[in-house]
């Protein structure tokens, strides 16, 4: 840490949300983030652990054009343990989640599935696993 910028963690994200009715659907239903609360139709947070995921639409503080739906903006990435990526991605299926790739096992040691959120953004769970175990 740079003490003289003590930046100690990411606590809180922001997703600028080009249809905010679906993406509050697809992280509060479809992934099941719990609702930590809502300030009004355009904002709206998600407790995902200890960190706050917050979806607002366009035009509110930042008056910068929204990037076409469908393109790449971000990527999050959502730790699991090992043995819950199978469950993870039998669940996103019967949800109707398109799963991109995976869950496959990576020679860095992680185990990815990876997906999309309703803007195209590209979401990634996650579980450690031993370098030595990865195929």
């Amino acid at each position: 840490m740079d003490p003289k910028l003590p930046i100690l963690s990411i606590d809180y994200t922001v997703i600028f949300a080009r249809q905010m009715q679906a993406m509050r659907e697809f992280y509060g239903t479809t992934l099941g983030f719990a609702l930590h609360r809502e300030l009004s139709p355009q904002w709206v947070e998600f407790r995902v652990g200890s960190n706050i995921l917050a979806l607002t639409g366009h035009g509110g503080r930042f008056a910068d054009p929204a990037p076409p739906i469908g393109v790449l903006s971000l990527q999050l990435a959502f730790r699991v343990a090992p043995n819950e990526m199978a469950s993870c991605a039998a669940v996103l299926a019967e949800r109707g989640v398109q799963i991109i790739s995976g869950p496959t096992d990576q020679p860095f040691g992680h185990r990815t599935l990876f997906f999309r959120d309703p803007d195209g953004n590209i979401l990634e769970i996650y579980a450690e696993i031993e370098p030595s175990r990865a195929v």
